[in-house]
């Protein structure tokens, strides 16, 4: 049975200050049950507090990720971040391809596949990041669109190594806006990955974590998290706050 995975990605936000506060708050909650009924939680912070976060995090049931990583090992990268220094502080999972890295940096369904490659090389997980525009959706192409993201990763990595990971269907449609995909349509396009990369590995992709990320709050969490194929969420403004992502890990 899939267990479930709740990451917060805190994106451009946090200090010092608001971390430590905001991390003791989920790890005095996160304590409170036990590991048969405990879902599996990450946080993603800004590559500038991984360091102390690592620290804060030792030896409790909440996770380390990271927001992205680049593809190459090391060289005149300037500003980028390669998945082995992420591994030195105890990162377990990183971002590739969120829809904000592919519509505001340019990172295209090339470049996300050789981030998830790097990635895996390191040992870590990847949270590959999948979703369509709401042009996209609108011309009936997510279909299209979300197995090209899938198969583009898949051609240089193959399909078992993405069904070793995580997957996070993200509407980009739903992230920011307020919107949000009906539970039918968010578990219509949950089935339609699994469905394809059960044609490629079999039942191995009945244990892969997928994920919806897209305008998850406290008061729709639980609908969406009964459905067969959402296996937790990525979850964006409602993870800076620790009552509304505590709220969102146990609906």
């Amino acid at each position: 049975m899939r267990k479930r995975l709740v990451i917060g990605n805190w994106k451009l936000h946090g200090s010092l200050s608001e971390n430590a506060q905001l991390v003791q708050d989920l790890i005095t909650d996160l304590k409170v049950l036990s590991s048969e009924n405990q879902p599996q939680v990450a946080i993603c912070p800004p590559f500038v507090y991984l360091s102390s976060l690592a620290q804060l995090l030792e030896s409790t049931p909440l996770s380390l990720g990271a927001q992205d990583a680049f593809e190459q090992e090391k060289g005149a990268f300037t500003g980028e971040v390669s998945a082995s220094m992420l591994a030195e502080f105890n990162v377990k999972y990183v971002l590739v391809g969120h829809s904000e890295r592919r519509t505001l940096f340019g990172d295209t369904d090339q470049r996300v596949a050789a981030k998830f490659e790097a990635v895996k090389k390191q040992g870590l997980i990847p949270v590959l990041c999948i979703g369509e525009t709401l042009q996209q959706r609108e011309s009936n192409q997510t279909q299209d669109v979300i197995i090209a993201q899938l198969q583009s990763v898949v051609d240089v990595v193959g399909a078992e190594a993405l069904a070793t990971s995580v997957i996070a269907y993200e509407p980009i449609w739903a992230i920011g806006t307020g919107k949000t995909a009906t539970t039918q349509q968010a578990q219509q396009v949950h089935a339609l990955i699994r469905n394809w990369l059960t044609e490629r590995v079999g039942e191995k992709a009945l244990t892969t974590q997928i994920l919806y990320g897209g305008s998850v709050k406290p008061d729709n969490a639980a609908e969406l998290f009964t459905q067969p194929d959402i296996d937790g969420g990525l979850i964006g403004g409602a993870s800076l706050e620790a009552e509304s992502f505590l709220a969102i890990c146990y609906s």
